[in-house]
């Protein structure tokens, strides 16, 4: 059980830690609505799964030793991060922040998960933070069920993380604050991600 808390304490900081998810999900919280932050958080969830399942299986090791399976990864998660925050960039107006008492653009649940899903999928860093960490935490004697229990574990926890944040930045107050900043807010978050896609795509192993 110690184990466990520890693992979970990781994951959680590492969800609380600013990265493209969080902004991502802050993103079609503020410019959207609650109901397209929580999918995109459950998309972020979901792409974790997929972490948990490879390396599971034993490719995700495979992937940290291949400089080529990383490259490929790393550019594609660079390429899409990077377009995600030139779209910001580039909106007129479609990412305006609605205040309560107006109507949001319109994001639907496919769209809001499919971008969470992808965001997280695409990170090279996400493929490294599970393999690294399951080495430290999960051992190959323990049995399956038990690895598998850590991975749904870790997807839990910052699934529920992203859903909450989206609950926060949704409160009327909290859109009011963020209603009166709108133009400089999206763009920070634009060049923000497009600064952690750089970052990915020229980082090292």
């Amino acid at each position: 059980m110690l184990s466990f808390f520890a693992f979970a304490v990781v994951a959680l900081l590492a969800a609380v830690s600013p990265g493209p998810d969080f902004l991502v999900v802050s993103k079609n919280s503020i410019a959207h609505s609650r109901k397209a932050g929580v999918w995109t958080a459950i998309g972020v969830g979901a792409a974790l799964l997929v972490h948990v399942t490879y390396t599971l299986v034993g490719i995700g090791f495979i992937i940290s030793q291949s400089i080529l399976l990383f490259s490929i990864i790393k550019i594609l998660g660079a390429i899409y991060i990077i377009w995600l925050g030139v779209s910001i960039l580039m909106s007129k107006g479609g990412h305006e922040i609605a205040l309560p008492e107006q109507e949001a653009t319109y994001k639907s649940p496919t769209a809001a998960f499919r971008e969470g899903f992808l965001t997280n999928v695409l990170n090279p860093k996400a493929t490294i933070f599970f393999v690294s960490i399951f080495t430290q935490f999960v051992s190959p004697e323990l049995p399956k069920i038990v690895q598998a229990a850590y991975g749904l574990e870790v997807a839990f926890i910052v699934m529920v993380w992203f859903v909450t944040l989206a609950f926060m930045l949704t409160i009327p107050l909290v859109q009011r604050k963020f209603g009166t900043i709108q133009s400089k807010l999206m763009k920070i978050m634009g060049v923000a991600l497009i600064a952690f896609g750089v970052k990915v795509a020229f980082s090292d192993r």
